[in-house]
């Protein structure tokens, strides 16, 4: 059964389109975690109108990429630590579950083509320096893949539909250069080695681990940056 992926969608409206190249935005950086949106100057720069523009911040409010209150305006979301623990500690949970869904039901062709991947992964040379484990966003990321993976359509609107993109912001922003790149991708092959040997229990309990080292690993990265800020304040 083909199931409906939130994140791959056709872009067909103005709003559609603005909305891909602001997520985009967003989650690389190019707009800064905090910054306020002002929705006369991108009205202006995307050349449309203003109801088009709320139109692609009503979705990137509900992917949890920026927050709009009254009186006051939008903002793009802030990395805080607090963000990031509460949404982390919700990934353990659900992209655990997801993982041991994956070891039930993704068939052997997909992890065929997981196992490809990681082999492709394997051959990049910021991995293979130790330095970063960059993915693109989509059929190249394995968290994305292992979600797809698990054929269960309310855990894919869950994780892809609402959680993906504001993952990837945290990853691109602060985990993918990281001394943890060669661990990183060893977790990986472990995983899908679980999954391969169908043995959901595993697949679970080392997808759990693997984001809780990855969301430590941010975590300090963050609060180094902050202190850092702060001794530049003094």
């Amino acid at each position: 059964m083909l199931l409906q992926n939130p994140t791959k969608q056709a872009a067909v409206t103005t709003a559609d389109k603005v909305f891909e190249q602001l997520q985009h935005a967003i989650v690389e950086g190019e707009m800064a975690a905090g910054s306020k949106i002002s929705e006369p100057e991108l009205a202006k720069r995307y050349e449309i109108s203003r109801s088009t523009l709320r139109e692609a911040l009503n979705r990137l409010e509900k992917c949890h990429l920026i927050e709009r209150k009254a009186n006051i305006g939008s903002r793009v979301v802030d990395c805080t630590i607090e963000g990031l623990l509460e949404l982390y500690i919700t990934r353990e949970a659900l992209e655990g579950m997801a993982c041991r869904q994956a070891a039930l039901n993704m068939t052997d062709e997909e992890i065929g083509h997981m196992q490809s991947m990681l082999a492709q992964h394997a051959g990049d040379k910021a991995l293979q320096d130790g330095v970063a484990y960059y993915q693109e966003e989509g059929d190249v990321d394995f968290h994305y893949k292992v979600i797809l993976g698990s054929h269960n359509q309310q855990l894919i609107n869950l994780i892809c539909g609402q959680l993906y993109h504001l993952v990837r912001m945290y990853r691109c922003q602060f985990g993918m250069h990281s001394p943890r790149a060669t661990r990183a991708f060893t977790e990986h092959s472990n995983i899908i080695q679980a999954i391969s040997d169908r043995d959901g229990e595993l697949a679970e309990l080392l997808m759990r681990r693997h984001i809780a080292a990855s969301r430590k690993n941010i975590e300090n990265k963050i609060a180094l940056q902050k202190a850092a800020q702060h001794s530049e304040e003094i």
